[in-house]
């Protein structure tokens, strides 16, 4: 089998672009589901089931469908007719990890001794107090690798925008083959920049938990 490198240099640019909007939609997914993923969680926890109930189903929703027929739904039936195929993915993006971050928060806050809130509240803390300066700041230190797992599993399944022909990494490597009709030398490209993004957060993340471990 013949490997014909002029292809990949012919689409080097696209494929750079579609790996800065993979990126930045990835980045921008994790960003928004954090958010939305500690309201989330901290909504599952109340002690009311009325309350709770929305959070609970949410969850169960975006966590029991599979993520191509949210991809399909949001930009189909949900985003505005005209909205861009980049907004929905990242829409998509953000509402599915918002459901995996609320789980991974939760588990985080409730790792933390109940004890600790307590001392802080007999220092006159008040809820809000006492989760932003007692109880986050150590279960975030705990919530580092999961999150991160979370950003390289979304990295990875930001491919899904090129069935909607969002222009991210895997659109630039299917436009190649339909034009070449080659499969090797573009998805052969495609993995091994996806490799080297994966590769390069995880050397990033077990950095970080060193650095943590340490102090």
């Amino acid at each position: 089998m013949d490997f014909k490198l002029n292809i990949i240099v012919e689409y080097l640019p696209f494929f750079l672009r579609g790996t800065l909007i993979t990126i930045g939609v990835s980045l921008a997914g994790i960003f928004i589901g954090m958010v939305l993923g500690l309201f989330i969680g901290m909504g599952k926890m109340a002690k009311s089931w009325i309350i709770k109930l929305p959070f609970v189903w949410y969850v169960n929703f975006f966590r029991g469908t599979p993520l191509l027929v949210q991809l399909f739904i949001i930009h189909f039936a949900v985003m505005p007719s005209g909205s861009s195929t980049i907004a929905s993915l990242i829409v998509t993006l953000s509402l599915n990890s918002a459901a995996y971050v609320a789980e991974i928060f939760r588990a985080g806050i409730k790792s933390i001794d109940r004890g600790q809130a307590e001392a802080a509240h007999s220092l006159g803390m008040n809820k809000v107090q006492v989760m932003r300066y007692v109880v986050l700041p150590q279960a975030s230190k705990r919530m580092i690798p999961p999150l991160g797992n979370e950003f390289i599993v979304l990295l990875k399944d930001s491919s899904l925008g090129a069935i909607i022909a969002a222009p991210e990494l895997l659109y630039w490597g299917r436009a190649a083959t339909g034009q070449y009709y080659r499969v090797w030398e573009p998805y052969l490209t495609v993995a091994l920049i996806y490799l080297m993004l994966t590769l390069s957060l995880t050397y990033v993340l077990n950095y970080v938990e060193r650095r943590l471990d340490t102090e």
